[in-house]
């Protein structure tokens, strides 16, 4: 499996450009392309994709964490240049969108093959959760539900393997010591104390980073 930054708040490759907000695109072998969340900016979530070599128009299902625009904002320009992927959006958020095919997200509910949602915890955010050889890739647009209930939300599936995204003002650090690995980007106010605790886990994020598990 891998999992590509593509939008974050700082760029890990020079060339793309950083802005607020958040989004990643994952392949996964014998499994449709995924993109989750769009970011805040359709040009800046375009540009990003070209130079890493992604296709938008071949992108088979686009996930969106929750309503707010820096997750958001990239959907319109992406779904000019992509006709035919199918949307899983939580139950809060509700686009106008004539002729595409949408799954309101309220529970958790598989996606596709090895690959989750939670469900949209606490009528605000649902997060990816995708089963691997070696546990589970949990993947969050900003965690507002609380690091805790999405890592509870994903244990039926397995057992976490690695944390992927934005984790916000999340301080209860003790709740990564079984991870393999912690890639905290986006919105995650305490990035430094994270990786001052787990450095052996600590993963940089930023766009253009590259996750294989």
């Amino acid at each position: 499996m891998k999992v590509t930054l593509v939008y974050d708040n700082t760029a890990y490759k020079k060339d793309l450009l950083p802005d607020w907000g958040f989004s990643c695109y994952l392949e996964i072998e014998n499994t449709p392309r995924i993109l989750f969340d769009t970011g805040a900016n359709g040009s800046i979530l375009l540009s990003n994709m070209e130079k890493l070599g992604i296709d938008p128009a071949a992108i088979d299902i686009i996930v969106v964490s929750h309503a707010h625009w820096d997750h958001t904002g990239g959907l319109p320009e992406l779904l000019k240049v992509n006709r035919s992927a199918s949307l899983y959006l939580p139950a809060s958020f509700q686009p106008s969108l004539p002729d595409r095919e949408v799954v309101e997200v309220r529970d958790a509910i598989e996606i596709t093959g090895n690959v989750f949602s939670t469900g949209e915890l606490m009528g605000v955010e649902q997060s990816l959760v995708v089963k691997t050889d070696t546990g589970l890739v949990v993947i969050a647009g900003c965690s507002h539900p609380g690091v805790g209930r999405i890592l509870e939300a994903a244990s039926p599936h397995g057992k976490v393997s690695t944390l992927i995204g934005g984790l916000h003002g999340f301080r209860e650090f003790d709740l990564l010591k079984d991870l393999h690995s912690v890639c905290a980007c986006h919105c995650t106010q305490y990035q430094s104390e994270i990786k001052k605790v787990y450095p052996d886990k600590w993963l940089d994020g930023g766009a253009g980073k590259v996750i294989e598990v």
